[in-house]
């Protein structure tokens, strides 16, 4: 179940219809580069074709709420962040080698198969990784693209290109310190958090709001932009703090993803790291033997969840849930902002952290 609302879902149509009309200028560029590139576009319009267009709303509403005026433009400035969004996931199914993306098999598995059905020479694996690299490279571009052909006054793009490449260097970051933190499996609660903040809070909530609000002439430093902080970053810890939990436990006809994926990779949630705290001995040690296990099989993965559960770490991540959007909605009603932006960001803060997708 997508977050929703009337006014979300008229947001996602005008972003849906940009990436379309942006794709389809795309389509003769590729073709004539050679007619085999179209698979990945084509690629590329599946994994686009869903997705619940978060950034893109922060960013919409950063820009409503700093007075900026209803126009068509903003909205396609703001759908740039979803080609953003589509890179960075191609590039971490590749680092977590995960099979699905949304229902689909991720774009390194779909290109890994069609090597497979040519008879192509080398290893359908490898050639798999690399073509959905380069494809998460050239949505990275196309961000760029879009964002400058949206129509807005170049005066006022250029007020915004400083967040972008901020978002972009952030979530960077973010992915770097999850993988380091995965790779050492030495993750405590305060470092599960910071990466978080790098990678999700700031990439999801925060810095599309600024980006909004500098396209709209307030940029960092200003009570604007300090306002949508306070109410982006504990809302962006949320969220991800919600999906940590949907993760384990999360139902993957709803998630599009297995069940059990986070634990297979060894990823440093912030809610293993509170299990790990909180475990028994015995709990420990059945955490620190499978998690990080990718034959982690359903009797494994049972035990894990139950240690996970018997521990405290879900009721504790449910209370930092709800602490984080209640801090959230406190910034909220003291935000130099206008009042239906208000509402707004006020309903997509339960939307976005109570759901189960």
């Amino acid at each position: 179940m997508r977050p929703g609302g009337a006014e979300l879902d008229r947001i996602r149509e005008q972003v849906d219809r940009a990436l379309r009309l942006f794709l389809a200028g795309q389509r003769p560029v590729l073709a004539d580069a050679g007619d085999d590139l179209l698979a990945g576009l084509d690629a590329v319009a599946g994994l686009l074709a869903d997705g619940k267009r978060l950034r893109p709303a922060f960013c919409y509403w950063g820009w409503r709420g700093a007075g900026g005026q209803e126009c068509p433009e903003i909205l396609a400035a703001a759908a740039a962040l979803e080609l953003l969004h589509a890179g960075a996931l191609v590039h971490d199914d590749v680092i977590d080698a995960s099979n699905t993306r949304r229902g689909r098999p991720s774009l390194h598995k779909q290109f890994e198969a069609r090597h497979q059905a040519h008879g192509w020479r080398g290893s359908a694996a490898w050639f798999g990784m690399g073509a959905a690299l380069l494809l998460g490279d050239l949505l990275m571009c196309w961000t760029d693209d879009l964002f400058h052909a949206s129509g807005l006054p170049a005066d006022v793009l250029a007020r915004g290109r400083p967040v972008l490449g901020l978002m972009r260097t952030e979530v960077c970051a973010g992915q770097y310190l999850d993988l380091a933190g995965q790779a050492s499996g030495a993750g405590t609660v305060a470092s599960a958090l910071r990466a978080v903040e790098l990678k999700t809070a700031k990439y999801t909530v925060e810095r599309p709001l600024h980006l909004g609000a500098a396209l709209a002439g307030h940029p960092a430093g200003q009570p604007v932009a300090a306002a949508y902080s306070a109410y982006g970053l504990p809302l962006g810890i949320a969220f991800q703090l919600r999906d940590d939990l949907l993760g384990v436990f999360g139902d993957p006809a709803r998630t599009g993803k297995p069940a059990g994926d986070d634990l297979r990779e060894g990823k440093q949630t912030v809610l293993l790291a509170l299990a790990c705290e909180r475990a028994s001995t015995a709990g420990a040690t059945v955490l620190d033997r499978q998690v990080g296990n990718p034959c982690l099989d359903e009797a494994g993965l049972a035990a894990v969840r139950a240690v996970i559960q018997d521990s405290g770490a879900v009721q504790e991540c449910e209370r930092l849930i709800t602490a984080r959007v209640d801090e959230a909605l406190k910034a909220l009603t003291e935000a130099p902002i206008t009042e239906q932006a208000k509402n707004a960001l006020a309903e997509l803060a339960v939307a976005v952290t109570v759901r189960d997708d």
